[in-house]
């Protein structure tokens, strides 16, 4: 298998390639749909399950940390794979691998090259609304067999879930995990653990510092000084910068957000910023690349190209000095014994979320008649009992979905 042969037991990350991990996640961002929740199973499959990277209380730590941060989870997750893979290098394959696809995509919308017509009726994206149910409910069935392996973080996630239901906001969902983690301190036993690094992380304590420093001071300071310099792409880069920074949640989320940066003071049309989160529907890849589709349809410069590319890093920018700033911290406290217990609460936590997500929006969005409920469990036995691929499963479940609104079912 090359270098994507499966690492040495317990999954411990080896040292990989750039290209390795470009390619790795090149293939994720041309199939991942579903967002977020569902972009956390496509990578649990990917690089825990078939190239065993890390194993999967790695795999659920790194997930708790992405949760507490603002910004797109999924996609801090993938910065996080590089980094620990490939070092910076590896971090900006992963990214740029995972968000060019669909940045592309929305481009070329904005420039009314791909002419999808009304999207919310076609057949193809019912499927890929009905794929997404089969790959959450894989990753929540994994997921609570390794974190959940007891009663009482069973019950934990039972917990987790219901107040994310009744509680459907970012503030639920750090909630639930805050609980889940004190309930972990009080009510696990503690243990030190095995004292190994459960994935590298090649960034000393000084460069993160300098990491979460510059976060501060650009959220602080980029104001000021494109109110102070009168640049409409200062002005640019300070609103979709400021997007990614104060988002908690991720995914939908961010929507309101970015309406009163760039509908508000009249920067995108209202009924352009609204066919464009139509097109976001049926891309691969995060839901944050809308931002590439709004900086080529301003109607003030910068525009098209270039304005998606700045909005583009711009959104994207406060999410890898989070992940850099914080992953060091981060793995050196989770080595402590009370840490431990702690994250023991906050895997189960983060189960519950999976599995609340699972319901709502995944199923809530996927499933409506007993047709798309067949499709589903259709997919989900493929991609659990025929270990089909998920890219394949993908285009099977999204053609069926077409399938089954041509015949009206």
């Amino acid at each position: 298998m090359g270098k994507d042969a499966r690492a040495p037991r317990g999954g411990t990350t080896e040292p990989g390639s750039p290209g390795e991990v470009f390619r790795a996640f090149l293939k994720l961002g041309l199939t991942s749909f579903g967002g977020p929740v569902a972009h956390i199973g496509y990578f649990r499959d990917e690089f825990v399950q078939r190239r065993r990277w890390f194993d999967e209380r790695a795999y659920g730590d790194l997930v708790a940390l992405c949760q507490f941060l603002p910004g797109p989870a999924s996609s801090q997750v993938g910065m996080a794979i590089g980094l620990s893979r490939a070092g910076f290098a590896g971090a900006a394959a992963a990214w740029t691998a995972f968000t060019l696809p669909s940045a592309l995509l929305l481009v070329l919308f904005a420039f009314g090259v791909a002419a999808t017509g009304d999207i919310a009726e076609a057949g193809w994206l019912r499927g890929l609304k009905i794929v997404a149910v089969a790959v959450v409910a894989q990753a929540v069935l994994g997921m609570a067999r390794s974190l959940c392996p007891d009663r009482e973080r069973a019950t934990f996630a039972v917990v987790a879930a219901a107040i994310v239901l009744f509680q459907p906001t970012a503030f639920g969902q750090v909630g639930a995990i805050v609980l889940g983690g004190l309930a972990g301190l009080l009510l696990l036993g503690r243990d030190g653990g095995d004292g190994r690094a459960y994935f590298a992380v090649p960034v000393s304590h000084g460069t993160a510092n300098l990491a979460l420093a510059a976060f501060f001071l650009l959220l602080i300071g980029l104001p000021f000084l494109a109110a102070a310099s009168g640049s409409m792409t200062l002005a640019l880069i300070d609103g979709f910068y400021r997007a990614g920074s104060l988002v908690f949640g991720g995914g939908h989320v961010v929507l309101p957000l970015l309406q009163a940066e760039v509908v508000t003071p009249g920067w995108v049309d209202r009924d352009d910023f609204v066919a464009g989160y139509g097109a976001a529907q049926a891309v691969p890849g995060p839901l944050f690349t809308f931002a590439a589709y709004l900086g080529a349809v301003m109607q003030v410069p910068p525009t098209g190209v270039a304005g998606a590319v700045i909005a583009l890093l711009a959104i994207f920018l406060p999410s890898f000095l989070l992940v850099v700033g914080t992953l060091p911290h981060w793995d050196a406290l989770r080595a402590r014994p009370q840490a431990q217990s702690v994250l023991k609460g906050v895997n189960a936590a983060v189960v519950g979320i999976l599995l609340a997500a699972l319901y709502d929006p995944v199923w809530t969005t996927g499933i409506h008649v007993p047709a798309d409920f067949a499709l589903a469990t259709a997919a989900f036995l493929l991609l659990t009992m025929w270990q089909t691929p998920p890219w394949l499963v993908v285009i099977l479940t999204s053609a069926g979905g077409a399938a089954l609104t041509a015949t009206g079912w």
